[in-house]
């Protein structure tokens, strides 16, 4: 799968699962969802967004957010799988991960999060959203 398509692909997926590392080194894996602003020109960094939303949890400090303020490297995996496995296909973005708070990066995110998803015209976007600055991409497919 060329550069551009699996951008795109990974850009239409529903979902995607983001590690971090723990302060062990150890992986940490969770499913979220999320959207991608893609750059208009091939110097400028994709920029994955997702937030922490209303969903029940069992804490708002969750684990994603304090292995990102302790290491920002994460990687966040998007695939397809059929029982026609002449349709299989998966992309990975590697990137350095930011939380935010406020200002600038959350309004976009949540813009952007709003657009792709219908759900969160139910569902409050009242957290911190977290970028990701993709410094890498890989994919497959068959």
């Amino acid at each position: 799968m060329a550069g551009l398509e699996a951008m795109a692909q990974f850009a239409t997926a529903p979902s995607a699962v983001l590690a971090t590392l723990g302060a062990d080194g150890a992986p940490h894996l969770v499913p979220v969802v999320f959207a991608v602003h893609l750059p208009a020109d091939a110097h400028t960094a994709a920029t994955v967004y997702t937030a922490v939303d209303a969903k029940p949890k069992s804490t708002q400090r969750l684990r994603r957010l304090v292995n990102i303020e302790g290491d920002a490297r994460v990687s966040l995996l998007v695939d397809h799988y059929s029982d026609e496995w002449a349709h299989l296909w998966w992309v990975r973005a590697d990137g350095r991960a930011a939380v935010h708070h406020s200002g600038e990066q959350m309004a976009t995110g949540y813009g952007l999060l709003r657009a792709k998803y219908p759900q969160y015209e139910r569902i409050a976007l009242n957290g911190p959203v977290i970028t990701v600055e993709v410094t890498h991409w890989s994919s497959w497919q068959v």
